[in-house]
C-alpha cells in the first residue's frame, strides 16, 4: 500500500537549483530571506530562479542589483552577482554584456531605482536595444528607505513625502514606464504582469521566462514590469496587500503585453573577437617604436616600488600634464601605473589635481588619499591637501616661504618659487617640469630614458622638449641643493 502511494506522489514545486541551498552569505538566520512576509521580491526571485533552471543558463547568468530592497539578491540566487550604485544597473549590464556577450545579463530593479534616479540609464539602454533583460519590480513606493513617494505612486496616495496624497499639480502624474519605453523603436519585448493573485503569478512566471529566452536568442532588449505588493509600507497584511495590487494598481497600470516585436526581430550578431595585442598599435595609429618595450624589469627598477603622488594647483599650471608624464614614464619602466585626474569646469584658474600611482604590483585603487609626495603648485592647494601627507612624506611647494601653520612633524618640505625659476629658464609655464625634476629625485625609481620616452609620446614641440629637459635638470639640482643645506645645518 505504501509503495502505491509513493508511486502516485508527484512533486509540483521544489527549490530551484539557481537558489543557494543555504543562505551562507547572511550573518544569521541563514535559512530565511530578509524580505518581509508577503513581499513581492521573494516571489519574483523564485520565478526568476526557476526560469534560469529551465533555460539551463545558470553558469552564464549575471544578476545586476542596485540600491533598494533587491540589493541583497546575491544572498539567494546562485549566479554571477554585481551590486551597483542607485539606478546604474542598465549601464553596468551594458558594459558587461558588451565585454562578455555570451553572458545572460539581468538588470533587477525597483521603481524608485529604475524610474527615478535611473531613468536616463533605462531609457538609453532601451533605445540602444541592448541585449539585456530587465526585471522591473513596481510596488509604487520607496520601500527600503521608509515609504517616500515614488515616480509610480498613484494619485491621492499618502506617503512620507506626500502626506496629503499625491497631487498632480505639485508632484505630477504617475509614470507609466512600460508605455514610455514602448515609444522607442529598439525594444523587442515589454510586458506588464502582476502578483495580485495566483492567475497573475502564473502569467508573470511565463513573462519572465520569455524575457530571458529573448536574450538567449539574442533578440535584443526585454523588460518585464512586475506590479508587486509591499505589505510593510502599505501597512496591510500580506493578503490585503496582494489584493491591493489586483484591485487598485492593475486599474492604474493595465497588465498585458505592451510591445512584442520578437517575430520580426533578427538575432543580433555576436561581436568579433577582440584584437590581439600586436594589432592594437595599428588600430590606434601608433608606431611600434613609440610604445613601451614591455619589459617588466626594464631599466633596473627597484624591487619594491609603491609611489603615491598627489599633484594639485590651478587649471593652466600643467597639473595634469605633470601627472601624465610621471605615469607614462612609469609605463616605459615596466611598472603598473594609474593616473586619475580631477578638475573644475574652468579652462583657467579653476581647481585641478590628479592622483598618480606607480607600483611593481597590481594597483588596487587609483585614489591617492595619503600621498608620499604632494606637489602643491599654489597655496590653496597646499592648504587643502597638506594634512593628508603622512610622516616621512614630502611636500613640494611653489612659494617663497612655506606657511608656518602648515608644518607637520616628520613631513619633509621643499619650498621654492618654482614659477620664477621656470621663467628664468625661458617660460613660466615650465614650472610643472621644474617641480617634476625635484619629484623624480625624491621617488628615485625612474631614469632619464623613461622620461624621454614619455616626452616623445606627450610633447610634440621640439622647443618644449628642450625646455622641459632643462627644467627637469634644474628641479633635480634644486632638490640636491636643499639636501646639502639640510646636511650643513646639522
Amino acid at each position: 500500500m505504501s509503495n502505491e502511494i509513493d508511486s502516485e506522489y508527484v512533486v509540483a514545486h521544489t527549490r530551484p537549483n539557481a537558489f543557494y541551498k543555504k543562505f551562507e552569505r547572511k550573518a544569521e538566520l541563514q535559512q530565511h530571506t530578509h524580505y518581509c512576509p508577503g513581499c513581492g521580491h521573494g516571489i519574483a526571485h523564485k520565478m526568476l530562479a526557476r526560469a534560469i533552471d529551465e533555460l539551463g543558463i545558470q553558469d552564464r547568468t549575471i544578476l545586476i542589483s542596485p540600491v533598494g530592497c533587491s540589493v541583497l539578491a546575491y544572498n539567494y540566487i546562485d549566479v554571477g552577482n554585481v551590486q551597483v550604485a542607485h539606478g546604474r544597473a542598465p549601464a553596468v549590464a551594458t558594459a558587461i554584456k558588451r565585454s562578455r556577450p555570451e553572458c545572460i545579463m539581468i538588470s533587477y530593479q525597483g521603481d524608485g531605482d529604475l524610474a527615478s534616479i535611473g531613468m536616463a540609464e533605462i531609457v538609453h539602454a532601451a533605445n540602444r536595444g541592448e541585449s539585456i533583460t530587465v526585471i522591473f519590480i513596481n510596488n509604487a513606493i520607496y520601500s527600503m528607505t521608509g515609504g517616500q513617494m515614488a515616480p509610480t505612486t498613484p494619485l491621492g496616495m499618502k506617503t512620507a513625502t506626500s502626506p496629503l496624497g499625491r497631487d498632480p499639480l505639485t508632484e505630477g502624474y504617475p509614470l507609466h514606464v512600460s508605455e514610455l519605453l514602448a515609444t522607442l523603436q529598439a525594444p523587442v519585448y515589454i510586458e506588464r504582469v502582476g502578483l495580485g493573485d495566483s492567475k497573475q503569478i502564473v502569467q508573470a512566471t511565463r513573462a519572465i521566462k520569455r524575457g530571458l529566452e529573448n536574450q538567449v536568442k539574442r533578440l535584443g532588449f526585454s523588460l518585464i514590469e512586475v506590479m508587486a505588493p509591499c505589505p510593510t509600507i502599505f501597512k496591510m497584511n500580506p493578503v490585503d496587500a496582494q489584493h491591493w495590487v489586483r484591485d487598485v494598481l492593475e486599474k492604474i497600470y493595465p497588465l498585458g503585453v505592451v510591445i512584442d516585436r520578437t517575430k520580426d526581430a533578427q538575432p543580433r550578431p555576436m561581436p568579433d573577437a577582440p584584437p590581439s595585442l600586436d594589432q592594437i598599435p595599428k588600430i590606434l595609429g601608433v608606431a611600434n617604436e613609440d610604445l613601451p618595450d614591455g619589459n617588466p624589469v626594464a631599466h633596473n627598477v627597484k624591487a619594491e616600488v609603491d609611489v603615491r603622488v598627489r599633484v594639485a594647483g590651478f587649471g593652466g599650471q600643467g597639473v595634469l600634464l605633470l601627472g601624465e608624464v610621471l605615469a607614462e614614464a612609469g609605463l616605459d619602466a615596466g611598472l603598473e601605473v594609474s593616473w586619475l585626474p580631477s578638475y573644475g569646469p574652468e579652462m583657467r584658474s579653476g581647481t585641478s589635481n590628479c592622483h598618480v600611482r606607480l607600483s611593481k604590483n597590481p594597483i588596487d585603487s587609483p585614489m591617492v588619499m595619503n600621498p608620499g609626495v604632494l606637489v602643491a603648485m599654489n597655496e590653496p592647494s597646499l592648504r587643502k591637501f597638506y594634512m593628508s601627507v603622512p610622516a616621512g612624506g614630502w611636500i613640494l611647494y611653489n612659494g617663497d616661504v612655506y606657511p608656518a601653520d602648515c608644518e607637520q612633524e616628520g613631513v619633509h618640505v621643499l619650498a621654492c618659487p618654482f614659477t620664477q625659476v621656470a621663467n628664468e629658464l625661458g617660460d613660466a609655464r615650465a614650472c610643472n617640469m621644474v617641480m617634476l625634476g625635484a619629484l623624480l629625485e625624491i621617488v628615485g625609481v625612474l631614469q632619464d630614458v623613461n622620461i624621454a620616452a614619455a616626452f616623445k609620446r606627450l610633447v610634440k614641440s621640439p622647443r618644449w622638449v628642450e625646455l622641459n629637459g632643462r627644467a627637469l635638470a634644474k628641479g633635480r639640482a634644486l632638490y640636491m641643493d636643499s639636501c646639502r643645506e639640510v646636511c650643513n645645518a646639522r
